[in-house]
């Protein structure tokens, strides 16, 4: 009986150890939690789910979102937040837009955008870094701060180019591979580049330090400032860049452009398992938060779910994520199940 006891206890702890390990690989955890929505929707919605449209529908409208998503996970494992990326949008596709309807430019127009969101990025560093006011309150005000001048550059007009989908620059960004939107490729490009630079680059060691300690990072050399200004122009980049997408995709800019990503760039650099108090993030865990906050909303449509639902459910998904990648990460963080392994110890 002894033996068979000690035999119950080894494989339960095996299997209990096999579980962490698997949950322990980069984004498993949230992969789980997509795999399982699809699987839901796949029964809510056979019609929809399990055919392959709405999947290149998600592949052509998650890149903008994902691309943010994904430069914002920086600026949070450094221990900062952005909010100023969806003026960041409007002002580089403003810029875009009309380069290209009054002068016809597509490439210098493409460089031109890109350049406006390094600046705009790189004014958020230095404000951040020289007069020392907190990133939250600095890109606060900045998103009001860009939006108001790109909507009174523009006067608030809606600036239309239909005419950009017979250019190269639209094929290479925004065309079709068969049936595979393009802009999903670069999206992916992104995602793979930046996980090489937070995981195998000095860069991303030196964000990562940063956002764990900034003063040990300060003492053992890391210039901290230089690497915050170096965060936040990356973030006004890839702000740009996502602009740039969508307008190749929507074939206008319109003075809220980027506004409705607010939430739900922040809900999936959180979702996605990047830690709220900086020092740890993952980019495989964004790129998949992306994608489940982008899948519920179409999930619950056709599955004849009210829409005003979609904000509910994606709060349920996101204070499940946050909880069980805490739990995961140290499960002592969560006082609950703290409290319940002091009970089970007793």
């Amino acid at each position: 009986m002894a033996m068979q006891a000690s035999n119950d206890t080894s494989a339960a702890g095996l299997r209990l150890s096999l579980s962490r390990r698997i949950f322990a690989v980069e984004g498993m955890a949230i992969l789980a939690v997509f795999a399982l929505l699809i699987a839901i929707f796949m029964v809510t919605a056979p019609q929809t789910f399990l055919g392959y449209r709405i999947y290149m529908t998600f592949l052509a409208n998650v890149p903008p979102p994902m691309i943010l998503a994904l430069g914002l996970t920086f600026v949070v494992v450094a221990g900062e937040m952005d909010l100023s990326f969806p003026s960041i949008v409007a002002f580089s596709s403003y810029v875009f837009a009309i380069l290209f309807k009054n002068y016809e430019l597509t490439w210098l127009a493409f460089a031109a955008a890109l350049a406006v969101g390094v600046v705009l990025g790189f004014i958020n560093g230095v404000i951040v870094t020289q007069l020392g006011i907190p990133s939250m309150i600095t890109t606060l005000a900045t998103l009001f701060l860009y939006g108001g001048l790109v909507t009174i550059v523009s006067n608030g007009l809606t600036v239309a180019v239909p005419s950009i989908t017979d250019t190269a620059i639209h094929s290479v960004f925004a065309g079709r591979i068969g049936v595979l939107p393009v802009q999903a490729l670069w999206a992916l490009a992104v995602a793979v580049f930046l996980w090489f630079i937070l995981n195998r680059h000095r860069f991303g060691e030196n964000v990562l330090f940063i956002g764990d300690n900034a003063r040990v990072a300060h003492v053992v050399g890391i210039r901290v400032d230089r690497e915050k200004l170096k965060i936040f122009t990356l973030m006004g980049l890839l702000s740009a860049f996502a602009g740039i997408l969508l307008t190749l995709e929507t074939t206008t800019y319109f003075s809220s452009q980027g506004m409705g990503y607010l939430l739900i760039v922040v809900a999936s650099v959180f979702i996605g398992g990047t830690s709220i108090f900086g020092g740890a993030g993952t980019i495989v865990g964004t790129v998949v938060g992306a994608l489940i906050v982008a899948i519920i909303e179409a999930g619950l449509v056709a599955s004849g779910v009210q829409g005003f639902w979609t904000r509910f459910l994606i709060g349920v998904v996101f204070l499940v994520s946050v909880t069980l990648n805490m739990a995961l990460e140290d499960p002592d963080r969560v006082p609950l199940f703290k409290k319940i392994r002091m009970r089970l110890r007793r």
